[in-house]
Order: structure tokens, then sequence, then C-alpha cells
């Protein structure tokens, strides 16, 4: 059987607040690598305190491609994604190093890997009449919706994700099939690379927990809420915005509202953070494939040298 041909890559996957990026800069320093986010906040321009985007010493240090690209007004999709991941890992390549994908969002490292499926474009329509029902009985009702017709969906959405809650339910209704069931056969494409994944699977819950409380005050103290006042002070930008629906952010866009007071702003941004780790951590524990590293072990990064020691 003939070897395989295929460069090589690396996926470094996990919840928020792992310790991803860490991780990424010191395998940089043992390894030939260069670091490739995959993060649906870290492509806006903007989202920096309150996206946990890497300082400006780190990406002198250890630059990553894919952050910056967009402004927060401005769209961005897992298929713009896909393309300028293959070209910013066929540069890398060029220059004889290997390309270090890192960060948390499933969907992208999913549309990297195995493609895009054929999904029926938007309807208007359709749009409009759940927006109308979601406001009538809120995001939460058309949830539970979702949870009965595509629980697997559902498990990866959150209650208040209004653009994927929207786009879910259309497709459902579009084709009469689960949005799941289309996006998991993919393009069908063999993917050009071969690929070794690290997942970082924290053990115990209540640890990760404690560090998403900590970076989040850490955040606050750092100037996050003046980060929100800024984008809000632009004048083009509402909370409807993708970007703006990012974690935190949306909590940040509430209180600066009025709607809620700081510490409900607080809490409300820490358990929206939780449960965004709570569903990385479910489709991570799906990556079959992948080698689990507890980020709580002493010995991650011998663990993860080892890994890659045994790939390259």
């Amino acid at each position: 059987m003939p070897a395989d041909a295929r460069p090589l890559a690396i996926f470094l996957m996990g919840p928020t607040a792992s310790g991803k990026t860490a991780l990424a800069c010191a395998l940089r320093e043992r390894f030939a690598l260069e670091l490739v986010s995959v993060d649906s906040a870290l492509v806006y321009r903007g989202l920096d305190i309150g996206a946990a985007k890497p300082d400006a010493a780190m990406l002198a240090r250890h630059p990553h491609a894919l952050l910056d690209l967009r402004d927060p007004s401005e769209p961005y999709s897992a298929a713009d994604f896909r393309a300028d991941a293959l070209a910013a890992m066929a540069r890398i390549h060029a220059h004889g190093r290997v390309p270090l994908l890192v960060g948390g969002t499933g969907l992208y490292f999913r549309s990297l890997q195995r493609g895009l499926s054929a999904l029926p474009d938007a309807a208007p329509a359709i749009r409009a009449r759940l927006a109308g029902e979601a406001a009538v009985c809120g995001w939460p009702a058309l949830h539970a919706r979702l949870a009965r017709l595509d629980a697997t969906a559902a498990a990866r959405i959150g209650r208040n994700d209004a653009q994927r809650l929207q786009r879910a339910l259309e497709v459902i209704e579009l084709t009469g099939r689960p949005l799941s069931e289309q996006q998991t056969g993919g393009s069908g494409e063999p993917f050009p690379w071969r690929v070794l994944k690290l997942a970082l699977l924290p053990a115990d819950r209540g640890e990760l927990h404690a560090r998403i409380a900590q970076r989040f005050d850490a955040m606050l103290a750092a100037g996050f809420l003046d980060e929100v006042k800024a984008l809000r002070a632009r004048g083009d930008l509402s909370a409807d915005l993708p970007a703006l629906r990012a974690v935190g952010y949306r909590q940040a866009w509430e209180h600066l509202d009025g709607a809620i007071d700081a510490p409900t702003f607080r809490d409300k941004g820490i358990f929206a953070t939780r449960q965004l780790a709570k569903r990385q951590i479910t489709w991570l524990r799906a990556e079959l494939d992948a080698r689990a590293l507890d980020p709580d072990q002493a010995g991650l990064l011998d663990r993860a040298c080892g890994a890659l020691e045994s790939f390259l």
C-alpha cells in the first residue's frame, strides 16, 4: 500500500479557556509550525479583549493567520473560513513548515476537513415568519422545536442564537431533512491534508468553570466594557450582527442598553461562556479520531510534543 503523501497539518481543538493558545505557542517554539486561528470571533477587527484575542506581544512572537479579517459589520461564513484556511495552509507548506490550526469553532474545523454540503439558499419569507414567531414566544421556544426535529443541531446551537436557530429551522422546512444530517454529509471531496487532531478535554469541569470565571473577570479589569462602548459608539453596529452575538459581547451590549445591571451582566456572561464550553466539549467527544489531552494534568506540553514527534 503506498505511503500517504499528503502534506501534514495539526488541529489543536478545545473548549474556551482550556489553554489552547498557550499550548500552540509552546509547540511552535519546539517544532517547525505556523499558527492558524480557528475562531469565529477572532476574525473580526475590534473584538479583542472579550474574544481573548492574543495580544500584540504574543502575536509579534507567534503570528496567527486569519485574525482581523473582517469589520464587525461584515459577514463571514464557514465557506469563507474554509477558503482562507486552505490558502493559509498552502502558504505555510510552501515555506517548509507545518500548519497548526488552533481554536474552538467546531463548525470551522468540520467545514475545513469535510467540505460544505449543498444547502438551500435563504428563504426570506420563512425567515421573516420565524422571526415573527420568536418575537411572540421567544427564541428558546424555537430552540425547543428544533430539539424535537433535530436534536443533534439543537445540542450545538444556543437557546438564544437567533441566526443559527433560524437557519436550522429554515433548512428543515425547505428540505424535510435535519440540518445536522446534511452538514455531516459534507462535499464528498477528500481532504488534501493528513491531520493529527489534538483535543484538550478537561476531566474536571470544575477547573474549567473556575478558569472561565477568572478569565471573564480579567477581561472586565482589562477594559472589556470600554471595548464594547467603542463598538456601540460607531453607530452602525447592532446586537443582531453575528460578530456581536459572540459570547460576552451579547451580554455586555444588553448591560449597556440598561436591560441588566453589572452583577447580572457578569453572571450571564460567565454562564453563557460555560454553556459554550459545554457545547464545544460535546462536539469534541464526537471527534473519535482525536487524541484527547487533559489540560489540567501535569506534563501537558510533553504529552503534546510526544504526539507531534510520532506524527511529523
